[in-house]
């Protein structure tokens, strides 16, 4: 009797043991959640995707959160990802096929876009300028209406606009 008491207290707590290992507790939605920007033609199929976190303003003032004349992600968390399906030319400049770590140096009006070799990487901690593969000067234009989360989209004409706060910034991807 007391050896069938004690497998059954014995079962029990593993039950309640294995229960609370196994269960999960999933954070809540990222603060800067990640999001995904395709340029596509009917034509060519898929030219370029960019990957990227999209951090928010949340009243904050974006020469803060992206200094100008220093390198910065170009997003949030991960550094932002692009992947070129074909050769293409971005802001006039030949690229090959590929996936790039893409960074930016904000200015008052105009970026420097970047393109590295390096991937898998943590924000702009890393950035080793002797990786980069294309650097090209973007032009900035104003939008009247404020961008919360930062955006990146491409146009049909292949234009890629990144739009956070009250700028624009376009490269031209062909």
């Amino acid at each position: 009797m007391k050896k069938s008491i004690f497998i059954t207290a014995l079962f029990f707590v593993a039950v309640l043991f294995s229960n609370e290992t196994t269960a999960q507790k999933f954070k809540g939605l990222d603060k800067s959640p990640a999001d995904i920007a395709m340029y596509t033609t009917k034509a060519e199929g898929t030219i370029a995707k960019v990957i990227y976190g999209r951090p928010q303003l949340k009243g904050r003032d974006l020469a803060k959160l992206a200094p100008a004349g220093k390198v910065w992600r170009l997003g949030a968390n991960e550094a932002t990802e692009i992947t070129f399906y074909k050769d293409v030319t971005f802001g006039g400049k030949s690229v090959k096929a590929g996936t790039y770590t893409m960074f930016a140096i904000p200015g008052n009006s105009e970026w420097t876009i970047i393109l590295n070799k390096d991937i898998n990487v943590w924000g702009a901690f890393s950035y080793k300028e002797s990786k980069d593969v294309a650097r090209v000067t973007a032009k900035t234009s104003t939008n009247k209406n404020t961008v919360e989360a930062l955006a990146i989209m491409f146009s049909k004409t292949g234009d890629m606009h990144i739009g956070w706060a009250n700028t624009v910034v376009t490269v031209p991807v062909k």
